[in-house]
């Protein structure tokens, strides 16, 4: 992964390290929690096999922490997509910290290092139709919803999925920043 760390007003998002995992399994073994994501629950091996996977060279995630204490909050997803200069950003945040903003405000963060540092294109995000909590984080963070897959996403349990995809691109987020795209920061 190309991040290592960064702060934001109230979070620090760093990389996952093999032994967040009893963080990880806290939320991650909450049903409300993995509702919307493909992989569902994950018991302690499966948590553990998911922090040592993301402490590696192929993470994909990276933890996302209260900066007043160091809480563990959740997990952001951020990594290439098989578009050119293209990233995908997700989230899974803790029930007892859902509704705060956090999704929003970390989000904020991976954007602002995938235009402004990787100088990507684009970037994109995934839900459930029925999952109004994340669509409103892509709608807050001015991603534009592009399409709608009618049974487009099969879960392991043979369940098939809508999906909504949103997406930003790297002259929007400027925009909406204010500045030109490649402007300093």
């Amino acid at each position: 992964m190309t991040f290592s760390r960064r702060a934001t007003a109230r979070l620090l998002l760093r990389p996952i390290e093999a032994a967040d995992w009893p963080e990880i399994h806290r939320y991650m073994s909450d049903p409300e929690v993995t509702a919307w994501l493909p992989e569902g629950l994950l018991d302690e091996a499966a948590a553990q096999a998911f922090a040592a996977r993301h402490a590696s060279d192929e993470a994909e995630a990276l933890a996302v922490l209260s900066r007043d204490g160091g809480e563990f909050v959740g997990h952001m997803v951020f990594h290439p997509w098989f578009g050119a200069r293209t990233h995908e950003v997700g989230w899974v945040i803790a029930r007892p910290h859902q509704g705060r903003g956090y999704a929003t405000e970390a989000a904020q963060a991976l954007l602002a290092h995938a235009f402004e540092t990787l100088r990507c294109h684009r970037v994109i995000a995934t839900c459930q139709p029925q999952n109004p909590a994340s669509w409103r984080v892509m709608e807050k963070l001015g991603m534009r919803r592009e399409a709608h897959f009618r049974a487009g996403l099969l879960r392991p349990s043979g369940e098939w999925w809508d999906e909504y995809f949103y997406a930003i691109l790297a002259d929007e987020y400027f925009a909406r920043a204010g500045r030109a795209a490649g402007a300093s920061h």
